[in-house]
């Protein structure tokens, strides 16, 4: 291998650590954005203005190349003077952190050639979060252009991969669904406590979390004053999940997974469900002691059923975790925004540690209620 391509990573966290830390030298981490104009990247968008070490410096899209950021989005008005630029016309090679704002099969395209330019990715969409390709082509129903790199993307998940994170040069940014769910079910699996062949996640989402487009289940008559289940039979976000709760259980689990559609715009409401391997430990105890310093993880007094509306526009999760009349089954709630914690912020959130930065750095909103 070629030796610049070993320390060309290393060489660009240097530089990007001095652009942060340096008074006299570059003192903004330069971002593009690829795909902004769909709900994780107005977020992106929306959490960086707020990013003391963060200049935004290129945002792409097809369809609204030329036009102003803050005319499709008025609430960015007076943060940024940037005009959306065609993904084919744009140079990102000189930012130091790219973000693929994108559906599926879009990252893919591009990630070889930014990561053989020096620079460092955080892809929001599913490309880089399946390990195996052949898994990835089943549940996407097409060829992996660059399984390649599906090795070296680094898991996204802070809470599990802290270590890994820092030293990436691409991170796959995990799903709202399985954020949620991992953060639920992780000290249960890894303390051996339940049966990893019998989990359920019974799971509900804003309709928000179904992207920024023009379909007639999404228009408010469809979805207002209604509740419904999809994706019963296989949901793209299931492999994603058995895949992270197995590195955490150290070996195969199953998992029934339902998601619902959550009639209100942002939030995820997951309730997962486990059979005991044993008798009934501790496990508030558990929770509390297994998420202790973690920052966006809040482990709730016993007793306490956690809400969307509590985690609205905030990188965090909130769990509760009960066994019901002292049976066999243990019951771990867990909410967060799926466009902050489940997505964007979580995003922002590996960008910190990727730059040596303080894990909270722009992150520290408090929750919109009511």
């Amino acid at each position: 291998m070629p030796i610049l391509t070993v320390i060309r990573p290393v060489i660009t966290l240097i530089l990007a650590r001095r652009r942060v830390g340096a008074g006299s030298m570059v003192t903004m981490v330069r971002i593009g954005i690829v795909g902004g104009t769909g709900y994780t990247g107005v977020e992106l968008l929306r959490l960086l203005a707020a990013h003391p070490d963060a200049e935004v410096v290129s945002i792409t899209s097809r369809a609204e190349s030329g036009r102003r950021v803050d005319d499709l989005y008025p609430n960015l008005r007076g943060h940024y003077d940037l005009a959306f630029t065609d993904p084919a016309e744009s140079d990102l090679s000189g930012c130091d952190i790219v973000f693929f704002a994108t559906p599926h099969n879009v990252a893919m395209q591009s990630v070889p050639g930014l990561l053989a330019a020096g620079v460092r990715v955080i892809d929001l969409s599913a490309d880089y979060r399946i390990r195996d390709h052949q898994v990835w082509s089943q549940w996407y129903g097409e060829p992996h252009t660059s399984p390649e790199l599906l090795a070296e993307a680094v898991y996204g998940l802070p809470e599990f991969r802290r270590s890994e994170i820092a030293d990436a040069r691409l991170v796959a940014c995990p799903g709202c669904y399985p954020t949620a769910v991992q953060l639920g079910f992780a000290p249960l699996l890894a303390s051996k406590r339940v049966d990893p062949g019998s989990l359920i996640a019974s799971a509900a989402s804003g309709i928000s979390g179904a992207g920024r487009q023009a379909r007639i289940n999404n228009l408010l008559a469809e979805a207002s004053d209604s509740f419904n289940a999809y994706g019963v039979n296989g949901h793209r976000h299931l492999p994603e999940i058995e895949q992270g709760q197995g590195d955490v259980a150290g070996g195969a689990v199953a998992v029934t997974f339902v998601p619902h559609l959550l009639p209100a715009i942002r939030g995820i409401h997951a309730t997962l469900y486990a059979r005991l391997s044993g008798a009934a430990p501790d496990l508030q105890s558990l929770y509390e002691e297994w998420y202790a310093g973690e920052p966006f993880v809040d482990v709730l007094p016993a007793g306490s059923h956690p809400e969307t509306r509590a985690v609205r526009g905030v990188n965090r999760c909130q769990l509760a975790v009960c066994v019901p009349q002292d049976r066999d089954t243990v019951v771990v709630m867990a909410t967060i925004d799926n466009l902050v914690k489940g997505a964007s912020g979580q995003a922002i959130q590996n960008m910190n540690i990727m730059l040596g930065l303080p894990e909270s750095r722009g992150l520290e909103q408090v929750a919109l209620l009511p």
